[in-house]
């Protein structure tokens, strides 16, 4: 009887161990929350995360936040999401957006593009945020980076300019008016005016120095710098600078190290100055 109760007690436990070594099907999932077959966290259907600035910056209320999620592993790919959020002046910033799961393709390549638009200022990452698939997390932290304006890339390739025409021709040229005399130095480049400096005195109602630079004959970039006299600081300084369309895309005046926008009218009347003293200084030539 001892010999039967012991058997009956073996064939119980190896039973009970066979259950505890049984697959079970709800651990197909990977440790972190992923599909073991497709590798694409199971059940996701939304991204989430925060946006944040590198560098502090003024954000104005009117900026705005646009996301989209793309496979840039398909060639002409649609987002798989998009959104816009606005206003986004307020840092962290949190988002989330959802997604159908059954669009995505286990074994593309996600990345969530994030741009921060402020008027013409853009921001953007650094580098691609990749999310979704491939071990790639659905929760990301997002940090963005201030690009140049179209204003500030002119400005800075006149300033380029600006720094090398000392290797250029040089001619010069004087004119005398009524309360106003006029001088100015030309430099050219390969038979081509690439910059004019002016300065001119008017006497009781102050001084003007002013750099032109232009492309194809065109004031392409100007920078004027208001004075009571030749030798005193500048009051006022004007920068307006136009792309090759004739577009508008820089136009600030600084007083008093503060910049703020310079008028239309003000900018036009700096392109105008620009392509009168172009005339005068070539004898109507433009060159």
């Amino acid at each position: 009887m001892r010999r039967l109760v012991w058997s009956l007690m073996s064939v119980a436990a190896l039973a009970l161990a066979g259950c505890g070594n049984a697959p079970d099907s709800s651990q197909n999932a990977t440790s972190g929350g992923e599909s073991a077959n497709s590798g694409t966290p199971a059940q996701a259907n939304q991204i989430t995360g925060t946006v944040t600035l590198r560098d502090a910056a003024d954000v104005s209320p009117s900026a705005k936040l646009d996301l989209v999620l793309v496979d840039v592993s398909a060639q002409d790919a649609s987002p798989l999401a998009t959104k816009t959020v606005e206003p986004a002046n307020t840092f962290p910033l949190a988002f989330q957006l959802p997604f159908n799961a059954a669009d995505v393709n286990p074994g593309g390549l996600y990345v969530l593009k994030a741009t921060l638009i402020d008027g013409d200022r853009h921001y953007t990452p650094p580098l691609q945020t990749q999310v979704l698939t491939k071990g790639a997390p659905t929760q990301v932290s997002i940090q963005l980076v201030a690009e140049q304006t179209p204003g500030e890339k002119e400005l800075a390739a006149f300033t380029a300019v600006q720094k090398q025409i000392g290797g250029m021709k040089i001619s010069n040229g004087t004119k005398l008016e009524d309360k106003v005399s006029r001088g100015w130095q030309v430099f050219r480049e390969a038979g081509e005016v690439k910059f004019i400096r002016e300065e001119v005195d008017y006497g009781d109602k102050g001084f003007t120095s002013t750099d032109y630079a232009y492309k194809d004959g065109k004031p392409w970039v100007v920078v004027q710098q208001k004075k009571s006299s030749k030798d005193a600081k500048p009051s006022a300084t004007e920068r307006a600078a136009w792309t090759q369309d004739g577009s508008l895309v820089l136009k600030t005046t600084e007083t008093g190290g503060k910049t703020t926008p310079l008028g239309d009218d003000e900018a036009a009347n700096l392109q105008k100055q620009g392509q009168t003293i172009l005339s005068l200084a070539t004898n109507g030539k433009g060159k």
